[in-house]
């Protein structure tokens, strides 16, 4: 058959291009769901990327020799490809196009088998085959290709605002309830923070804890940076203390955990709490820190540089004594708190005598020159105390 024969016969099918667009129409919605349903792609575009694929399914049919103008398919690929439309719906649509073509030709020979020939039939369907190959090809590489870089743009897109619940730097045109919505995180809760120390070439050092807590029912959302491993988990109640056995058992490095907070907005600060706890533990501990939910732990995990210059301040003439004399003291006045001001009981915990105590707490008086009668004194060492766990080591 001459090239010229089949764009004749293709113009003839062209000019009735409107019905025949109908035709594919409802026969692409009456058998696959998704263009049925209408929510994923509406029917107005429908209508409009039926009609344009045939026109260019029908161009291709009128000259099969010319080197064919993929554009359309490729564009319906990548469209469909952002709409979420699956790629096998998308192929079938496109065998329903074809087939709706055919059938037009097929129709066009019984009508008038003088003018469309077996001959002709047969030429029609050989080409209509091979370009139904080259156009399911030319669709998968082109909705594949977008599906990359639109799942690309996503994981970005989630690391984006990933950073900014952990950071609580905001993002542009959303507010912390659609970023809370996104990690399934509620609004309002029992939240808690927990950080770990990295290990050795930012390997996760809580691995598989989202896993672990999830067996527990708790809801988790987790963040790997070089210098910390991050996590929001949501409580459930009376689960906290699971959850620590949880991190207890899972923990191969140190690792915090904040106060009980109860707003997503809040999480950065909670990153400053988890961490604080965590510089409380000696390097290279496997250990949990838990930190308490005192105001005064708060502000202090607030400011590095202030809670060093008081430190200094107060303990600058203990810091300076040998190491187990230092700790001897700091252990004694922490534990001398722990216990109401009993010394009684602070010598029970400490495992010595209560004028061993008693001893040790006039010395850190002739040190300080800071009075544990005096109530102004007791906050300047209580403050000086907390400071020196939260900041004698660099927070992440």
């Amino acid at each position: 058959m001459q090239r010229t024969d089949l764009g004749d016969l293709s113009a003839r099918v062209m000019s009735q291009l409107s019905h025949l667009a109908d035709y594919a129409l409802a026969l692409t919605a009456k058998e696959i769901d998704v263009y049925r349903e209408g929510k994923l792609v509406p029917f107005v575009e429908l209508r409009r990327s039926v009609e344009r694929n045939l026109r260019a399914l029908l161009d291709a049919i009128g000259a099969p020799d010319r080197r064919h103008d993929f554009s359309v398919v490729h564009g319906t690929g990548r469209r469909r490809a952002r709409q979420g439309v699956p790629l096998n719906d998308v192929l079938g649509a496109y065998r329903i196009l074809f087939t709706a073509v055919w059938e037009q030709f097929a129709d066009a020979a019984r009508q008038d088998p003088d003018s469309l020939p077996l001959e002709s039939l047969l030429s029609v369907t050989t080409v209509l085959w091979q370009l139904n190959d080259d156009y399911a090809t030319a669709l998968t590489e082109s909705y594949r290709a977008a599906e990359v870089h639109h799942s690309e743009r996503r994981r970005q897109q989630r690391a984006a605002l990933l950073e900014s619940l952990f950071t609580g730097q905001p993002v542009r045109g959303t507010t912390p309830w659609e970023v809370a919505k996104l990690f399934d995180l509620p609004r309002r809760g029992d939240l808690v923070l927990v950080a770990a120390e990295p290990l050795r070439g930012a390997e996760e050092s809580l691995p598989g804890i989202e896993r672990r807590l999830a067996r527990l029912g708790l809801h988790s959302v987790w963040r790997m940076t070089p210098v910390a491993q991050t996590g929001v988990v949501v409580l459930r109640e009376g689960m906290f203390n699971n959850l620590v056995e949880v991190l207890r058992t899972t923990a191969t490095a140190r690792t915090g955990v904040s106060p009980i907070y109860h707003a997503v907005a809040e999480t950065a600060r909670a990153v400053r709490l988890a961490c604080a706890a965590l510089h409380r533990l000696p390097e290279d501990a496997v250990e949990v820190s838990v930190l308490g939910g005192r105001p005064l732990t708060g502000l202090l995990a607030h400011s590095a540089d202030e809670g060093d210059r008081i430190v200094e301040q107060v303990l600058g003439p203990v810091l300076a004594l040998p190491a187990q004399d230092r700790d001897a003291l700091l252990d004694t006045l922490q534990t001398w708190f722990d216990h109401d001001g009993s010394a009684d009981n602070a010598a029970q915990q400490l495992y010595c005598h209560p004028n061993t105590v008693r001893y040790r707490l006039r010395r850190l008086h002739e040190l300080t020159h800071r009075s544990l009668t005096r109530p102004h004194d007791v906050a300047d060492l209580a403050v000086a105390l907390e400071a020196y766990h939260q900041h004698r080591r660099r927070p992440l």
